[in-house]
């Protein structure tokens, strides 16, 4: 039997069994039963590639068949869907803290002003020092030539 996991991992998987879900729930009778190619349509697909996503499916126990003549009548079992459900609890029943991570956003919105102050200031002071610095370089060079005149 393949691993269900990989046997809902294929999107076309997905949509017939989405597709048998909505017509158990649309209709008491017949289970939910859907014919090959009422599938097919719904799909757009072709015949044989449907059919080889039903068989996989068959297999996996994820779809009940019934045959009528030549016709097969789908319905979905929801009894391996058990064990996606049995993995997913615990995932779905973490309690997730927001508070902390707008918190956490706060904090480096505060961080990121306060570098952004820091630098500023820092590039002022870089700006006026070398400016200070230019200027006494400038007045002793004017004193020295002066000196020599």
């Amino acid at each position: 039997m393949a691993d269900i996991f990989g046997v809902v991992a294929d999107s076309t998987r997905r949509d017939i069994l989405r597709i048998l879900l909505e017509r158990y729930n649309q209709s008491s009778a017949a289970q939910g039963e859907l014919s090959v190619s009422d599938i097919v349509n719904s799909l757009g697909l072709s015949q044989p590639t449907v059919s080889k996503h039903l068989k996989v499916l068959r297999e996996a126990g994820l779809v009940g068949v019934r045959e009528e003549g030549q016709h097969r009548y789908y319905h979905l079992d929801y009894a391996p869907l058990e064990e996606i459900e049995d993995w997913l609890i615990p995932f779905l029943s973490i309690d997730v803290d927001t508070t902390a991570a707008d918190e956490t956003e706060v904090l480096k919105d505060e961080q990121r002003a306060f570098a952004a102050a820091i630098g500023k200031a820092f590039a002022d002071t870089s700006f006026q020092m070398s400016h200070a610095v230019k200027d006494s370089t400038v007045t002793k060079s004017v004193k020295k030539w002066r000196k020599n005149d």
